[in-house]
């Protein structure tokens, strides 16, 4: 993939990119925002901004881009590219905007190394961007045709027809189509892109995962996080919206989706991590799976695990089924073994079992170390995290 002349500057300069790589995805999101304010309020999440998670993401994709291009230049790392290719799908990503990236990406690295960008370097890592981006294009070219949409097209309009209050902070939206047609169709575990218009103006978009498909109609579930830069949109959710709206949806996308398989599946999640998780329960019920399922689930105490009731009986729908639920703190009568954090040691994990896990990054990283011990194949272990993906190519 990386042609031979430039296969060597890139080797020799990764550490010297690597290291300064946060200063310059800093600094190039300073430089697109200043050019093109509308990105920043209409395409790019503000919260992730103000808290530098999403410049942690990006330095972490390129960072993991050419690393593996070193490492292996005969192949491409597919599993990373198709993670950022669903993201971009569902947020509506046009390949008008790599190139205005690429200006501002490449000026960054100028402002940041300075001389230490010879014209060769600087064609080596030119090489580096474009066959990411050309790939991700071509990635979501693929998605937008199966979805039937395209890039830069407007959302389908959605009537929310109910809205459920889970927990304290949690709430489920059931949505149908505004134009009364099909609802598209929807893998266990996908989630759309809701835009809502904030009272500045601006028009931000949040991705949240299905945690159900009822017949005609779609359901995501919040968490509101208020307080915060990051939680405006789903504050606006919680506050503003309920039955009769209407809210812009995305179709459905994500590359975190259960397989058509028969063998044992381990779902594992923590806080609101459940959502997906609860999708995938709900079609693997109503299909009349015969497979061995283990759901687990980790949670600060009873009131705040949402879907706690339809986690219970989703389970005892499925014949080969079985839960095992933490809390960190329960507060009635609970299981000293299954008090505290989530941990597998207790769990069996049959032989062949494929796993899904979603939560945040420290829950993730402990339960796929557990399963991988457990004997899993890290290519089985699949993950997905809210908000940008800060340990993108753990198992691209």
């Amino acid at each position: 993939m990386l042609s031979p002349q430039n296969a060597p500057v890139v080797e020799a300069t990764l550490p010297v990119v690597g290291a300064a790589v946060g200063d310059i995805t800093e600094r190039f999101y300073e430089r697109l925002f200043a050019a093109h304010p509308e990105l920043l309020r209409d395409l790019f999440n503000r919260g992730n901004q103000a808290n530098g998670s999403q410049q942690q993401a990006l330095a972490g994709s390129i960072a993991a881009f050419a690393s593996a291009l070193v490492a292996h230049p005969d192949q491409r790392p597919d599993g990373m590219l198709a993670r950022i290719a669903h993201k971009h799908a569902s947020l509506g990503v046009a390949p008008e905007l790599y190139p205005v990236v690429h200006e501002h990406l490449f000026a960054a690295i100028v402002d940041v190394l300075g001389e230490a960008v010879t014209p060769e370097v600087a064609a080596a890592w030119d090489e580096v961007y474009w066959l990411m981006a050309n790939a991700l294009i071509a990635l979501e070219k693929g998605l937008y045709a199966a979805a039937g949409s395209a890039p830069g097209a407007p959302r389908r309009p959605y009537t929310v027809v109910a809205r459920l209050l889970e927990t304290s902070d949690v709430a489920t939206f059931l949505v149908r189509p505004a134009d009364g047609g099909p609802v598209p169709a929807v893998r266990p575990g996908q989630y759309v892109s809701v835009q809502v218009e904030l009272p500045d103006g601006a028009r931000q978009i949040r991705q949240y995962s299905l945690s159900g498909q009822p017949d005609g109609a779609l359901q995501f579930s919040v968490k509101r996080v208020a307080g915060t830069p990051d939680g405006e949109v789903s504050d606006h959710l919680h506050a503003h919206v309920t039955a009769g709206d209407v809210l812009l949806l995305s179709p459905p996308f994500g590359d975190v989706t259960l397989d058509d398989g028969d063998g044992p599946v381990l779902l594992a999640s923590a806080g609101i991590g459940c959502t997906p998780m609860i999708g995938m329960l709900a079609h693997l019920a109503a299909t009349g799976s015969g497979r061995r399922v283990t759901a687990v689930h980790g949670d600060r105490d009873e009131l705040s695990h949402a879907f706690r009731a339809e986690l219970h009986q989703l389970v005892a729908k499925l014949p080969g089924a079985e839960a095992h639920v933490f809390y960190e703190r329960p507060l009635g009568d609970h299981p000293a073994d299954r008090t505290g954090l989530v941990g597998l040691s207790t769990v069996d994990v049959p032989a062949g079992t494929t796993a899904y896990l979603c939560g945040p990054l420290p829950f993730l990283r402990a339960v796929r170390g557990e399963l991988i011990a457990a004997g899993v194949r890290p290519a089985d272990v699949h993950y997905e995290v809210f908000g940008p993906d800060l340990w993108l190519g753990a198992d691209a």
